[in-house]
């Protein structure tokens, strides 16, 4: 698999460069901070704590230094916005979780030889495929293809757990995340870090998604909501399924935070599909577009409101806040001037539907200005006016307020294309006062009611349908997961044999993959040389069964043209046998795993068992001298 070139000079990939350099940065940092404050305890001479002191101020302030810088990378929104010239205020996306790089290669092999009694040096092609999926999913491409290479890597992860990560023994490796909003590591033995960090960037990819999006036309903007949803639902499926992840980033509140930043964005859009064909300069059109600017307040003002509460407010970059701010005095003052339009371009004619407007009008208002009702602002042309222009002039209020904000602070200065879309909307709004202003007319105080926000396309949380894809498990030769998994012990393999001539009582096989040993006559002469009901036949000959079924291994059986017939079984060790196979589970692994049986077989039925009788007596076990180093390999 392979993911964008982490050297190709783009724009995100230099981003995630700087990111990633950033990370090893404070790092070494708190490492430092780490030894000067254990010295700082330790040590009881003066001098020397004044010395650590002095250490300790400046690696703060680098670790301050570095955290500023980090922040400025997740403010550089312009890299990730549509590259062709548009006029659309920019947006927000979240950047890729940045990772260490993981060496599976000699903790996979030491487990398959100790867990599941194979020679891992016969995985080294399983293991390079996984390495190299993961490696891929550190660069992944900012569209469909990268998700599916994420999400590819996520379906392989509970099957790499159930295969190699024992809830009893630890594995030695480790996995490390870094936090996209502070950069501090947080590192992990089990997986739920590792998948949840995968998931998070998921979202985060649709969220690029969404902002390279072209938002000029109808499929873009589509195109775009349908991202920032699904990274919604992403967010929120992260946070409800992984709520104990140490790092920020991945914290409920945080999440919960992202999730409305992210339904934000895609109201945003929302709008922009309604308002670009053009928007109708009629009452009611005008008046529904108002609702629809208010909604888009409503959302952004609660992201605002999440985003200043501690603790959040310390790990979010303050260019977020800022915009979710801009955005919400922005998109209301674009409702007041729609309604001022409304109400100061259009005179109630004998033509127009009175009941319609007046009905509108009254869903626009939580309460009226006081003193008056619908059916007077529309029919009387002085209070029409009266209240026009109140909202026109609260529309310059929040224009204004906008533009202040902006220049607070020195993140946006970048953005000229927001400073030019909040001065242009400022203008309109002043240009439309002017209209309507009269030079003998006396100062109105009257104050614009808010305007109740309303939506016909409400954005939702989409569950995302690609979090998880059909793969082939890389280390299926191990055997069906349902029993070669990490968390079963087997006994290691021990070699039966069998001679056809050798026709006595017999036993039963069941099972479609692996084969079961069921109903064992306790009076054949492999019972009592060591085969055991329950045993699993994992190979006949040189032909590895675990992965057929009962007619499969009894034709191996009965198309061997050897003399003998070997078969190799593992018999599991559960807590009823434990006692039986405590002084025996370090044998296995020498001389006594090679003792050899013979037994009966078994004719498939309809329930895929059977018997297979063979008449004479099985062969005594042979000295365990005759193996030598042979029983080594096991």
């Amino acid at each position: 698999e392979q993911g964008c070139n982490p050297f190709a000079q783009t724009g995100r990939s230099k981003l995630q460069n700087k990111r990633a350099s950033l990370n090893q940065q404070i790092i070494k940092q708190m490492r430092i901070r780490a030894g000067a404050e254990n010295l700082l305890k330790a040590t009881s001479n003066n001098k020397v704590k004044e010395m650590v002191l002095l250490e300790l101020s400046y690696v703060n302030s680098n670790l301050q230094l570095l955290m500023g810088q980090l922040e400025g990378l997740n403010s550089s929104v312009d890299v990730y916005q549509n590259t062709q010239d548009t006029a659309n205020i920019p947006l927000i996306a979240l950047g890729l979780k940045e990772t260490k790089e993981v060496d599976f290669s000699t903790h996979f092999k030491d487990f398959i030889l100790q867990h599941y009694s194979e020679d891992g040096n016969s995985y080294e092609e399983e293991i390079a495929d996984l390495m190299d999926l993961r490696q891929a999913c550190r660069t992944p491409s900012r569209n469909d293809a990268g998700v599916e290479l994420l999400a590819k890597y996520f379906s392989h992860l509970p099957l790499i757990e159930s295969r190699f990560f024992s809830p009893t023994h630890h594995t030695g490796i480790f996995f490390t995340w870094y936090d996209s909003f502070t950069g501090v590591p947080v590192c992990q033995q089990n997986l739920s870090l590792e998948k949840a960090s995968i998931f998070f960037n998921m979202a985060a990819l649709y969220s690029q998604i969404g902002t390279r999006s072209d938002r000029q036309t109808i499929t873009g903007l589509e195109e775009a909501i349908a991202s920032f949803q699904i990274a919604a639902g992403t967010l929120n499926q992260l946070k409800e399924t992984y709520t104990h992840t140490p790092s920020y980033d991945l914290s409920p509140a945080m999440l919960s935070m992202l999730i409305r930043l992210m339904l934000a964005q895609a109201q945003e859009c929302l709008f922009e599909k309604i308002a670009l064909p053009g928007i109708r300069n009629q009452f009611c059109p005008l008046m529904k577009m108002a609702q629809e600017a208010a909604k888009v307040t409503e959302i952004y003002d609660q992201v605002h409101q999440s985003m200043i509460q501690m603790p959040i407010k310390d790990n979010v970059p303050l260019f977020w806040s800022t915009m979710a701010q801009i955005k919400t005095n922005h998109y209301r003052s674009m409702a007041h001037f729609f309604v001022a339009s409304a109400l100061l371009d259009h005179q109630l004619g004998p033509n127009d539907d009175e009941d319609q407007q007046e009905k509108t009008l009254s869903q626009v208002y939580d309460n009226i200005p006081e003193g008056r009702t619908p059916l007077d602002i529309l029919k009387k042309q002085d209070e029409r006016q009266c209240v026009g222009k109140a909202h026109i002039r609260r529309a310059i209020q929040g224009h204004e307020e906008a533009l202040r904000i902006y220049g607070l602070c020195p993140s946006l200065n970048s953005l000229e294309l927001l400073h030019g879309i909040l001065k242009a909307s400022h203008q309109r709004s002043l240009n439309k006062y002017s209209e309507n202003e009269k030079e003998d007319e006396f100062p109105d105080y009257t104050e614009a009611p808010d305007i109740v926000p309303k939506t016909e396309h409400k954005a939702e949380m989409e569950v995302p349908t690609t979090t998880k894809v059909k793969v082939a498990d890389f280390f299926q030769r191990l055997g069906p997961l349902s029993v070669f998994s990490s968390k079963q012990r087997w006994t290691a393999p021990r070699t039966v044999r069998v001679k056809p001539e050798d026709r006595d009582v017999g036993f039963n096989l069941k099972g479609d993959a692996p084969v079961q040993v069921v109903s064992l006559d306790p009076l054949c002469p492999a019972a009592a040389d060591g085969l055991k009901e329950g045993d699993y036949i994992v190979a006949v000959g040189e032909t590895d069964c675990k992965w057929l079924g009962v007619t499969e291994v009894l034709r191996l059986l009965r198309d061997a043209k050897d003399e003998e017939i070997e078969m190799q079984v593992v018999t599991m060790m559960d807590s009823m046998s434990s006692k039986l196979t405590k002084k025996s589970s370090f044998l296995s692994w020498g001389l006594k795993n090679k003792l050899k049986s013979a037994s009966t077989l078994s004719l498939p039925t309809d329930d895929h068992s059977g018997s297979l009788p063979w008449n004479k007596p099985c062969p005594t076990f042979p000295s365990s001298s005759s193996y030598n180093n042979d029983s080594a390999l096991y």
